[in-house]
């Protein structure tokens, strides 16, 4: 059995390591976080804050990061898997995930997910709560698909997007890097690169930076 150190012990972080206890692949799971008032979460102890992360090499096997900001998220996975920590794949045995897609290292696939045929999903993603990506898509590195999300098929999501609770896209959409889809629109047609989209249809809101 191995051990998992998870980064962030925010309401993401409950939900990852909770999805964590139940593959039951970790003897130990612990929490970093810069909360200084916790020491626990769930039962799970709280043993340092991000910077200490150094510190549990030898004791902690795997490591992910727990962090809904898309960018800071990649920043931290660089910096565990470069001191030694394995980068794993959560996934919660509820979810439907084809054997036919492949699903890369700090990727976490929530409860009720469903991934389907010839799908890949880079490192780093978020497939939050009962949210669907159909046949054929390509979801870059740092992806967030929120709560209920259904992606049809053939979609490409580029790097770092974030796509709002309820929101859908239609067959055959490129949506660019750095995107927010807002909660509920529906998108229908290609997005470019660092705007955030939002109705049915979907429409350019305004142009953003590294808001995620």
């Amino acid at each position: 059995m191995a051990s998992l150190l998870i980064l962030g012990a925010g309401g993401h972080g409950k939900v990852v390591a909770e999805t964590a206890m139940l593959t039951r692949q970790w003897d130990r799971i612990a929490f970093l976080d810069n909360n200084n008032n916790l020491n626990n979460l769930m039962g799970i102890p709280i043993i340092g804050c991000f910077e200490t992360y150094v510190d549990h090499v030898k004791s902690y096997s795997h490591a992910i990061v727990a962090l809904g900001n898309n960018i800071t998220r990649l920043i931290w996975m660089a910096k565990l898997e470069k001191a030694g920590f394995e980068i794993p794949v959560i996934i919660h045995p509820s979810s439907i995930i084809s054997r036919f897609c492949e699903i890369e290292s700090g990727s976490v696939v929530l409860a009720g997910v469903v991934v389907n045929a010839n799908t890949s999903i880079a490192n780093g993603c978020i497939l939050n709560t009962s949210s669907t990506i159909d046949h054929d898509c390509i979801i870059g590195k740092g992806v967030h698909i929120s709560p209920g999300v259904n992606v049809a098929g053939t979609v490409s999501i580029k790097d770092f997007s974030w796509l709002g609770i309820g929101s859908k896209i239609a067959n055959n959409v490129t949506i660019g890097s750095s995107v927010i889809v807002a909660a509920g629109a529906v998108v229908i047609s290609d997005i470019p690169d660092n705007v955030m989209v939002a109705g049915v249809p979907a429409k350019i809101k305004k142009y953003v930076g590294d808001e995620q």
